[in-house]
């Protein structure tokens, strides 16, 4: 029986990895991917164009999910998004980008697939937080970011709590800075060596998913950032 993984934003550099990893690993990879935008994920299985901050196109996604599929192994959210801005500089349209790439993403995917894993008792939900979300020191200069991060993170634990005396688990993985592409060129003077890499965290959600003793844990990926 085939192992099922959905990774969102799987075209972007972590998501590449994490597509990557769990597909060596012999994992059956569905990707989803950003409508309109031609991206394409050559190592997955089977490829969707799915927003997943709409509440119906998720809800539509979930029931193609379950005549193609049936069983969920675990689900990688890696929709995200970054933005600078103190307290006095963040706009409302800021905020609303924010929640909406980190937050809502998250939570409409858990939302739409938290029934079918709670049908087969088992399953696991992989968040992306962020380091700002958990330092103060850190959050003051990406405020909107910062705060849809917490809402990821504070999600993760009240899910957790809904899923004692299951066997669905729950965990989200903290970076500091990955080492990506285009983080290289907004910071072309900062030490990569120090970032983490896309393939540290794929690495580390495969040990998660596939270690049952750990349940609700937060990994934090902080490199020498």
């Amino acid at each position: 029986m085939s192992r099922n993984i959905i990774v969102t934003g799987a075209a972007g550099a972590l998501g590449s990895a994490v597509v990557e990893k769990f597909k060596r690993e012999g994992y059956h990879v569905i990707a989803l991917l950003r409508p309109g935008h031609e991206e394409e994920v050559e190592e997955a299985d089977d490829s969707y164009e799915v927003d997943v901050t709409s509440e119906q196109g998720v809800s539509d996604f979930v029931k193609e999910y379950q005549m193609q599929y049936g069983e969920l192994d675990a689900i990688a959210m890696l929709v995200g998004g970054f933005a600078m801005g103190n307290l006095e500089e963040t706009t409302q349209a800021e905020l609303t980008k924010m929640f909406q790439l980190n937050f809502l993403s998250a939570f409409q995917m858990t939302q739409g697939f938290l029934p079918l894993m709670k049908k087969q008792q088992r399953g696991t939900f992989l968040f992306v937080g962020a380091r700002p979300a958990l330092q103060l020191k850190d959050a003051t200069a990406s405020v909107a970011y910062a705060l849809s991060k917490k809402m990821v993170i504070s999600l993760s634990d009240i899910l957790a709590e809904e899923l004692k005396g299951t066997d669905i688990r729950t965990h989200v993985f903290v970076p500091s800075i990955i080492d990506t592409e285009s983080n290289r060129e907004s910071m072309p003077e900062a030490d990569f060596s120090k970032w983490v890499n896309p393939v540290e965290i794929a690495d580390a959600m495969h040990f998660a998913v596939n270690t049952p003793a750990l349940r609700n844990m937060t990994f934090k990926l902080y490199g020498g950032a």
